[in-house]
């Protein structure tokens, strides 16, 4: 008999609509949000090629991040939580649609224009429908990503479940700090302190008062608010050094360190408010970045200045752990199980988010995902972790490449890469060049066994071959031709 809490997901979109103008939250509610009388709020930020180590709570000691780190401390720190992709396109794709790189619909980064503009299918649901449906109100700010800039596309946020939007429709014009117009739902808005290459306006700081009115505006009602951020994406602009101006650094790394630490008071900021409106009870955030941290600018960041992946090797476009082991913080003081400064060491993912966020909201779920509910480790009155899932699969096809993530790949950069974790064990395989579909005998192949070697320093594919035809066959059966 199929499982209630889920459904084909063609059906979930046509029925999403009208669910949504009369649900409420579903009977899987965990037992600490019914103790406090309505469903938890859920406020998600996602940074912007924030790297693994870039964050206090994760070993920096250049960048200053006080308000995350305090998350960190009264909440909860992942480990090992990975982002879908080592770019942004792909890796947000996973988030939003609960499919990994090898099923979802944008795998790969868009060319530059609006006409090439990565799209989401028509009947593809993200966490914005499931969470509408179970009778939240939805907004998200800031960065959207899946174009084109054309009114009325099935591609933008409002059919995809986000009631209100403001930001950036493509992936290419999130790219401008101090953009002349952007997006407001359905339709274009000036911003009229940028006109004429005035930099009146930082988008960033647009997006923040809005996520803070959305708060506002909700207080009475349950909100899913994502706050997507541009930040810390190149170009490294911010309208000042802060606290950085006057240290003897490159103006690359200034401006970087202080685009992080902007980002960190808006987050405070938003944390602030849920305590002043006395929302913290019933309220988790959750933090996280699309991927690893670039080195990209004129002149190009530096991400070694920072030690920006912590132990880890490679960058944004590496399948190695620093392109795609990324930051999740997760605070909730009235709702989160275990201790505050509990450290999760399982392995978890942005495809596992949005069943999480169902879980959360009491929502049902379409039925073809390939994530699982972190539910199990987040919420008290839910039932205890599931055995170790089978797989993690990544797929990268990538035009554009910096020197060091290029080199980290051996020169390889520009070829396709795919990357399979099962347990502690971790493969990556290069093909020869920019087609999948070559025989497996023509690709070159790595292991590395995460539990001893977390940095992947030491390639141990010709001592475990079986263990190499294991996960090459698994890599198959992930792969589903778009």
């Amino acid at each position: 008999m199929p499982d209630p809490t889920t459904m084909n997901r063609r059906r979930f979109l046509a029925s999403s609509a009208a669910v949504a103008a009369t649900a409420t939250a579903g009977s899987i509610t965990p037992a600490a949000a019914q103790a406090h009388g309505r469903p938890p709020n859920i406020v998600f930020v996602l940074a912007d090629d924030l790297g693994y180590g870039e964050l206090g709570s994760y070993g920096q000691e250049l960048i200053r991040t006080p308000n995350l780190d305090r998350l960190a401390t009264e909440g909860m720190l992942f480990s090992q939580f990975y982002a879908g992709a080592a770019v942004c396109a792909p890796s947000r794709c996973t988030l939003l649609t609960g499919r990994h790189t090898g099923r979802c619909s944008v795998r790969t980064n868009p060319l530059e224009g609006p006409a090439s503009a990565g799209m989401l299918t028509p009947d593809e649901p993200t966490f914005g429908n499931v969470v509408r449906a179970a009778g939240y109100r939805t907004g998200l700010f800031g960065k959207w990503g899946f174009g084109p800039e054309e009114a009325g596309h099935h591609s933008h946020p409002g059919p995809k479940g986000f009631e209100e939007f403001f930001g950036y429709i493509t992936h290419n014009h999130a790219h401008t700090y101090y953009p002349d117009y952007l997006w407001e739902n359905d339709r274009t808005v000036s911003v009229p302190e940028n006109a004429d290459g005035a930099r009146g306006a930082f988008a960033p700081d647009l997006f923040a008062a809005r996520a803070l009115d959305f708060v506002e505006r909700h207080r009475d009602e349950p909100f899913l608010l994502v706050l997507s951020t541009n930040v810390p994406h190149f170009p490294q602009d911010v309208p000042d050094l802060g606290e950085y101006a006057d240290l003897p650094w490159r103006d690359a790394e200034k401006a970087h360190a202080a685009q992080i630490t902007r980002m960190d008071a808006d987050v405070g900021r938003i944390v602030d408010l849920l305590e002043r409106l006395s929302l913290a009870q019933d309220t988790l955030v959750f933090v996280t970045s699309d991927n690893g941290p670039h080195q990209e600018g004129n002149p190009r960041l530096d991400p070694l200045f920072f030690d920006a992946t912590g132990p880890l090797r490679g960058i944004k476009r590496n399948l190695y752990e620093g392109g795609i082991r990324v930051p999740m913080l997760v605070w909730g003081p009235g709702l989160l199980k275990g201790r505050p400064g509990t450290v999760i060491h399982d392995a978890w993912t942005t495809w596992d988010v949005l069943p999480t966020l169902a879980e959360i909201a009491g929502a049902p779920v379409p039925s073809d995902l390939d994530g699982d509910s972190m539910g199990p480790v987040l919420l008290p009155g839910t039932d205890p972790a599931p055995g170790q899932r089978a797989y993690l699969y990544w797929y990268r096809l990538e035009r554009f490449q910096s020197p060091l993530s290029n080199a980290t790949d051996q020169g390889r950069g520009r070829q396709v890469c795919e990357a399979l974790r099962r347990g502690q064990w971790k493969a990556v395989r290069f093909a020869p060049g920019t087609d999948r579909s070559v025989p497996d005998e023509e690709w070159e192949v790595e292991l590395y066994n995460l539990g001893r070697d977390p940095g992947e320093q030491d390639d141990v594919a010709v001592e475990h071959p079986q263990v190499v035809v294991s996960l090459v066959s698994l890599m198959h059966h992930a792969w589903v031709e778009p």
